[in-house]
């Protein structure tokens, strides 16, 4: 029976991907899920597995062709792969048929210090796998080991910490055992569902090291994740390693040599993808240590003795991404700011009056963030073009709002969403920015609450300041900035008087708010904080 490989659903808008490597060739036999070829599309590189145990019979899309979804790329005989026909053939190609069906049953790495050389897995090696990230997250880093090799771990104590570019996430051990292989190092980047550690079924302290394997296994040894995985080592040495023919084409174009290129993809076989990131600057070999990354000022001179004082360390994924997520907002979206006052006398007499009534009905603090949300719902259905986002060459108006407050916490700034803050109450509000607030500062935020947002507000008055310009959080086209409650001079009725005054900053997209629109919108929150009965009346 012939079982067709074709390619797999490649992700949304993407429609066609280059072959970038076989694997296999006809005459191979393969396992069901071992991996056969590599496609690159535009962004990613995606791993085709074989969809059952066979041989292959035919190689219908050679390397450097261009495939649509659900192209025929190979065909595979099912059942002689598995069978008597593969002895003679193991003894002249034994880097490639038999030996992958060996390990099948193990944990994919071939260690087999503890389970010896049959397919039993002789007391249960458990691999330690990336857990879910959370919607759109693909990859993490690495951030600390609680254990190490030859430690014994108990049911779902933690091993280690992954970080996102939003959140940690820990991971617990699937079963008790002993440690006896960690494969992804601290700082290493590591894709969802990539193999992290390996454990031994039983908690003895007893550890054998893993073993290498034997002559003709180094195609099973060379790669530092199972089939599923995706970060490999370097190449296995003496091994021939054939790069990506995209990725040939890349360097000859950017004029960089081999060994300026760090590869990604299987034994270190150089992408696509790493040759853009090497003639960006971003990722730099060992070889060419004088490339700079374009958009990275030059650092001023530095004398000897201020270099030895001076501390280097690496950026956190979650800090990275808030600058790449704020300069890429002042380089997209037309940004610019206006500016006013408003007089706080009102919404604080109105707190001090029910504050310990609403706290003692509601159990939640009555603070200033549910009266400034609430004015902003208000004034954002006024001016609905504050509350929208541009895409492509339409204009998406949303009929809701779902409020970002940026938080601080130890680690950086992150905005959790509160979802429909139009239809919530005081104590709604309240108790949604409390719980977000708590569980942001502890890293228990998920992904999903931190995606959604349409209009943000930041209050940049609880750390002291007075007056400053906040920068959009894309796609949302509006940003309210809060600041310092400070007693000024003001002339009330021919009288001058302290009065409690803050300053209001609104950043906007100019490209579709005009200046009218956002004057008009800033009025409308002072309007509604200076005079709270205005949001009972719908005024």
């Amino acid at each position: 029976m012939t079982i067709e490989v074709r390619v797999p659903t490649l992700g949304e808008s993407v429609t066609e991907a280059t072959v970038a490597t076989w694997f296999k060739q006809p005459g191979d036999a393969v396992a069901a899920d071992e991996m056969l070829c590599e496609l690159e599309t535009d962004k990613v590189t995606v791993e085709v597995p074989a969809p059952a145990a066979g041989k292959m019979a035919e190689i219908v899309a050679k390397e450097g062709e261009t495939v649509g979804v659900d192209a025929l790329l190979a065909t595979i005989s099912e059942g002689e792969g598995a069978g008597d026909d593969d002895a003679p053939k193991k003894s002249a190609s034994d880097e490639t048929s038999g030996k992958t069906e060996e390990k099948k049953p193990e944990s994919g790495r071939g260690s087999g210090g503890s389970t010896g050389g049959s397919g039993g897995n002789g007391g249960g090696n458990v691999d330690v796998m990336v857990p879910t990230l959370g919607e759109s997250v693909s990859e993490a880093t690495v951030s600390t080991w609680f254990k190490k090799v030859g430690d014994n771990v108990s049911q779902d104590e933690m091993l280690c910490e992954l970080e996102t570019d939003k959140v940690s996430v820990e991971v617990p051990s699937p079963a008790a055992g002993t440690i006896t292989e960690i494969l992804a190092q601290e700082g290493e980047t590591v894709q969802a569902n990539a193999k992290l550690a390996v454990l031994s079924g039983a908690a003895d302290g007893t550890v054998e090291p893993a073993e290498r394997p034997a002559a003709g296994q180094d195609d099973l040894a060379g790669s530092k994740a199972d089939a599923g995985g995706t970060q490999y080592t370097a190449p296995p040495a003496g091994r021939d390693i054939e790069d990506a023919p995209s990725a040939k084409k890349a360097m000859a174009e950017k004029g960089l040599s081999r060994d300026q290129v760090e590869g990604s993809g299987r034994d270190g076989r150089v992408m696509k993808e790493d040759v853009a990131k090497a003639g960006s600057g971003a990722a730099k070999s060992e070889s060419a240590p004088e490339a700079k990354a374009p958009a990275q000022a030059p650092r001023a001179p530095v004398s000897a003795e201020d270099a030895e004082r001076e501390e280097r360390v690496k950026m956190t994924r979650l800090r990275q991404t808030i600058a790449k997520r704020l300069k890429d907002s002042q380089n997209t979206a037309a940004m610019l700011t206006t500016y006013n006052e408003v007089d706080m006398t009102g919404v604080m007499e109105l707190r001090n009056a029910y504050k310990d009534e609403f706290q003692k009905k509601h159990g939640v603090k009555l603070g200033f963030m549910s009266f400034f949300t609430k004015a902003c719902c208000h004034a954002l259905k006024e001016v609905p073009e504050v509350n929208a986002e541009i895409d492509g060459t339409d204009i998406v108006y949303k009929n809701f709002v779902h409020m970002g407050i940026a938080t601080g916490t130890p680690t950086g700034l992150v905005v959790p969403v509160i979802r429909d803050a139009d239809a919530l109450s005081f104590a709604e509000i309240e108790k949604a920015i409390a719980e977000k607030g708590t569980r942001a500062r502890d890293g228990k935020l998920s992904m999903a609450e931190m995606q959604g947002g349409t209009f943000t507000i930041s209050n940049g008055g609880v750390y002291g300041s007075l007056m400053s310009s906040p920068i959009l959080n894309p796609p949302q086209s509006g940003i309210l900035g809060m600041h310092k409650i400070q007693e000024r001079p003001m002339v009330v009725n021919g009288e001058i008087v302290a009065r409690p005054m803050m300053y209001l900053a609104l950043s906007y997209d100019h490209r579709i708010v005009d200046g009218k629109g956002a004057v008009t919108f800033l009025v409308r929150v002072k309007d509604a904080l200076e005079d709270p009965r205005r949001l009972l009346m719908d005024l």
